[in-house]
């Protein structure tokens, strides 16, 4: 009788189960916040979840550990095969309610047969007697709420994680390739974040160049940077060229005159209509 092959588990596939769960019950989930595998935020409520593929010491350590920031930390594991009933089961479950943590069981869709995995909670997590750090917590819910979307998947091992501040360098490398060198305060009214020439001069990725005082444009790097992040970067550029488009229709275009800035960035060549409106006002 041939053994029953034991399938490796990576803990990425927990994540889209555990992540649908929350985001069905009104939370704001995302993936790889500040050393979190999830969170979930909802109003003032923070939920994190660690996930892993066995219950073992690391797992509890950093649970534990989180119970300093959030209001509610659950452990996310396969579901057993064996009945929770079993001896080592009881114990876990023991264990999680003496640490006040919940308990998530999945079922990820490749080992259930299904379109989706499922996820269930199988422990609600209880009130840790422990000291809130607010500042963790400010720094976990901050970085959160500032992304625009869940690009990570939860439990990934080095991975180059979309962050906030990737997001802000995308957003800025973008305006960048389509307008040309601009100073801070144009790539602002562009839309850009208010922390804009802090990144420029930070230049944590190497995509952008100062070419004067107060004037910057974008590397090669920077490209390949978009290139490498087009699914992040493809909101960005639909927003640019719509600021684009919305200009060369707006009526007051057929009137003002020209700043300094257009001047620089004169796209008369390019569009005819700029030509006609000129003619028609000589």
């Amino acid at each position: 009788m041939t053994a029953k092959r034991r399938v490796s588990l990576p803990e990425t596939a927990l994540y889209e189960p555990v992540r649908d769960l929350f985001a069905r019950a009104g939370y704001s989930v995302r993936g790889e916040v500040r050393g979190c595998d999830l969170t979930a935020v909802r109003g003032d409520e923070l939920v994190v979840v660690e996930l892993k593929t066995s219950c073992n010491t690391s797992l509890l350590i950093q649970a534990t550990t989180r119970q300093r920031a959030a209001d509610k930390v659950y452990v996310a594991l396969p579901r057993p095969e064996v009945s929770l009933r079993s001896a080592r089961w009881t114990g876990i479950l023991q264990l999680l309610r003496r640490l006040e943590l919940g308990l998530i069981l999945v079922r990820p869709a490749f080992q259930a047969g299904l379109a989706q995995g499922t996820a269930e909670v199988a422990l609600e997590p209880g009130a840790p007697a422990v000291r809130r750090q607010s500042r963790a917590r400010q720094q976990i819910v901050r970085e959160a709420v500032s992304r625009s979307a869940d690009y990570n998947v939860g439990g990934s091992v080095r991975q180059a994680l979309i962050t906030a501040y990737r997001e802000r360098a995308l957003h800025i490398a973008c305006c960048l390739a389509a307008r040309g060198e601009l100073k801070p305060r144009e790539l602002r009214a562009m839309g850009t974040h208010k922390a804009t020439l802090s990144i420029l001069s930070g230049n944590a990725y190497g995509w952008f160049e100062r070419v004067s005082r107060g004037v910057y444009r974008l590397t090669e790097q920077g490209r390949e940077g978009i290139h490498t992040y087009a699914h992040v970067a493809a909101p960005y550029v639909a927003a640019i060229q719509a600021q684009a488009a919305a200009s060369e229709v707006s009526p007051g275009n057929t009137v003002q005159k020209e700043t300094d800035h257009a001047k620089r960035f004169d796209t008369s060549a390019a569009h005819p209509t700029s030509r006609a409106v000129r003619a028609k006002h000589r």
